[in-house]
């Protein structure tokens, strides 16, 4: 097992904590990848020896010490060399969100001055070239896969195993060089720079340390025992903090194996193979999964339906308590056998789930019935608070102290405080140096004294130390009668029908709130085909009278739940639409990890915003989206706005929520 105990400031830097796995634990698995259908597998020796060569071949292409190297693609062991063999000669990595289109990737480009792009196919080698002439830096480019590139101009244009070949060849030459470049790696020098998701404005490239990322690895790792047999699944963006601190930070820290799957298409199939014992997922994934588990199951006969709930039902009560240790009487912990044999056991080992022993959720709150429901089959899955400033974590939830309505604990090393407004602040080892180019943001977020102002309001319980967040300070607001509003807290209640694919709720400053709502296409398409309703897109299904009231029935549920809570009962839905085209990133409806850009939408459709509180039945509208291509269009839709139920909140009605 790695020893947590071993001085962070003798390993100071990811190449250093590579060095000692290929050491001491050389023939172990560190990279798997399914390629052609056949997963492929390097030993911490062999990975070293890779990101060696390629190392050696960035020195032997001039690359200099500062320099920033960006890395677009999606998971893949020779992107994750990169990162390493980037850090090893003293240039910074620098991720980019391998969807974005080449217009997000400019800026990034430009911003931070990249000389060296490696790119991991021809999709991303065309982006990059579609916006070379406005990246004064840029000089160079490597490319993964050469399929479709034959005949483009290779004067600045060069194969990865071309530049390993080289880097081999010129080993004797170049040897001390890099080990010299290596050695002078220090603890508070850039281990890489990540770019915030920019709900608000431009993205912020966040400047970590060597010391923030191995840190906070060595504190996670000890707090829930990740020791060198872990296995874990890297499939989230790798421009994601979460991917590299799971992916690069801990896996190195830890010595364990970070398995890539062959494509986003094969990611379930390739998840049950590897079965991870590790395993984080934004709430999106599992509300995804559990869509899924809903067709499969309103498909399935009437038997294995009674026997699907019925089990569950059992499982919502002593699942939970069985994963946290507390008595549970014999007959119920029989039964529960009877139901993991018959229904969890198969259902987990469908997911790739059944041999979770830590699972994460985090990104953004996840809702409590989802939550629960993944607790009740027995996966030990916790949540998280973290931030890209943050090295990712900042609380966590103990084995034991597992809540739907917390984040758990600060941890390892994290200080927490609430400041008057209610906003979280934090400091840690894992503080972020700055942001690049930006001393006034830096300054706005980060004080003297290091405590980072995370934007999100809540509060943290006095009985049990742990931190709830109510939602984004900017998002929290206030009624027109003085309520308190948090829309996130309704969304998040909304997003748990499978029908339902994402919802914004608006109502700061007003009387009453309103929202828009995106069906989940594939799950209101099975149902569309299980009844023989016809349809042709995705906007005529959206508007269907049948769809709309199933989604009004959803609401309405909502709305009595709601209804339940003291503090927030005056957040219930007067109105909504159904929209008539799904939230978009690439539309900048939303970020690049799925994050609403409330602003953003509330402008781009106002006119449907005010013909809610207008009370309108219906309104035309016109909206410009963007194709996968590239080129924009307009699509016309008329929406027909409903009206759900909304539960009077009474002294009897919070007496009998108590």
């Amino acid at each position: 097992m790695a020893q947590s105990s071993e001085a962070a400031g003798d390993l100071r830097s990811v190449p250093a904590l590579l060095r000692r796995n290929a050491a001491r634990f050389g023939s172990r698995p560190a990279y798997r990848e399914k390629e052609f259908g056949i997963w492929q597998s390097w030993s911490w020796s062999e990975a070293a020896d890779e990101i060696e060569a390629l190392a050696l071949g960035l020195l032997k292409m001039g690359v200099q010490k500062g320099d920033f190297i960006a890395i677009i693609g999606r998971n893949r062991p020779y992107l994750y060399w990169s990162v390493v063999a980037a850090e090893m000669v003293g240039a910074i990595p620098v991720p980019l969100y391998q969807d974005a289109v080449a217009e997000e990737m400019a800026y990034v480009l430009d911003h931070c001055g990249a000389k060296l792009v490696i790119a991991s196919d021809q999709e991303q080698v065309d982006k990059v070239i579609e916006i070379q002439d406005r990246l004064p830096e840029f000089e160079r480019m490597i490319y993964l896969d050469p399929r479709g590139l034959r005949k483009y101009d290779h004067s600045a244009l060069f194969a990865f195993d071309q530049v390993q070949a080289e880097g081999r060849a010129a080993r004797s030459e170049l040897g001390a060089e890099l080990k010299a470049r290596e050695e002078a790696i220090g603890y508070d020098d850039t281990c890489v720079m990540l770019y915030t998701s920019g709900t608000t404005g431009k993205p912020k490239g966040v400047v970590l340390s060597n010391r923030n990322i191995i840190e906070t690895a060595k504190a996670s790792c000890s707090f829930d025992h990740l020791s060198e047999s872990e296995e874990v699944l890297a499939y989230l963006p790798m421009a994601w903090v979460g991917d590299f601190i799971f992916s690069i930070g801990q896996a190195y820290w830890a010595a364990f194996c970070v398995n890539c799957p062959e494509s986003a298409d094969t990611m379930m199939t390739d998840l049950r193979e590897i079965a991870p014992s590790y395993y984080f997922a934004p709430p999106r994934v599992f509300e995804t999964q559990l869509t899924q588990i809903m067709i499969r199951m309103e498909d399935s006969g009437k038997l294995k339906q009674k026997l699907f709930h019925y089990f569950l039902n059992h499982a919502r009560g002593i699942g939970p308590r069985i994963l946290d240790g507390h008595p549970v009487g014999a007959l119920d912990r029989l039964k529960y056998r009877l139901g993991e044999f018959m229904v969890y056991g198969p259902l987990k080992n469908a997911l790739g789930f059944s041999r979770v022993r830590v699972g994460y959720t985090a990104g953004e709150a996840i809702g409590p019935e989802i939550f629960d429901f993944y607790r009740a089959l027995g996966i030990n899955l916790k949540q998280l608070y973290g931030q890209t400033e943050a090295s990712v974590f900042i609380t966590q939830q103990p084995d034991g102290e597992v809540r739907s309505d917390t984040v758990g604990v600060p941890s390892p090393g994290v200080e927490l405080k609430i400041g008057e407004s209610g906003e979280v602040y934090y400091r840690s080892p894992g503080t972020f140096v700055e942001y690049y180019k930006n001393a006034e943001s830096t300054a706005d977020t980060k004080d003297p004294e290091g405590w980072v102002a995370t934007g999100d309001a809540g509060f943290i319980e006095e009985d049990t130390g742990h931190l709830r967040i109510i939602d984004r300070a900017k998002d929290v607001g206030k009624m027109a009668d003085g309520a308190l509003f948090a829309p996130k807290y309704v969304e998040n209640k909304l997003k748990f029908y499978p029908n339902i694919l994402e919802a914004v709720v608006f109502g700061s400053g007003r009387d009453r709130c309103v929202a828009f709502i995106n069906i989940d296409l594939t799950a209101v398409g099975n149902w569309a085909e299980r009844n023989n309703i016809a349809y042709a897109s995705y906007q005529e299904l959206a508007q269907n009278r049948e769809v709309l009231d199933t989604i009004q029935a959803h609401v309405e549920e909502v709305n009595a739940s709601v209804a339940q809570d003291e503090m927030l009962s005056g957040c219930q839905i007067h109105r909504f639409f159904v929209l008539h085209k799904e939230l978009d990133a690439d539309d900048g409806e939303l970020t690049r990890t799925r994050k609403v850009r409330r602003k953003i939408i509330a402008e781009k459709y106002a006119d449907l915003v005010e013909g809610l509180y207008a009370g309108d039945d219906s309104v035309y509208t016109e909206t410009e989206v963007t194709y996968e291509d590239g080129r924009k269009g307009k699509i016309k839709a008329t929406l027909y706005a409903r009206e759900p139920k909304v539960v009077p909140v009474t002294a009897k009605t919070l007496e009998a929520a108590e």
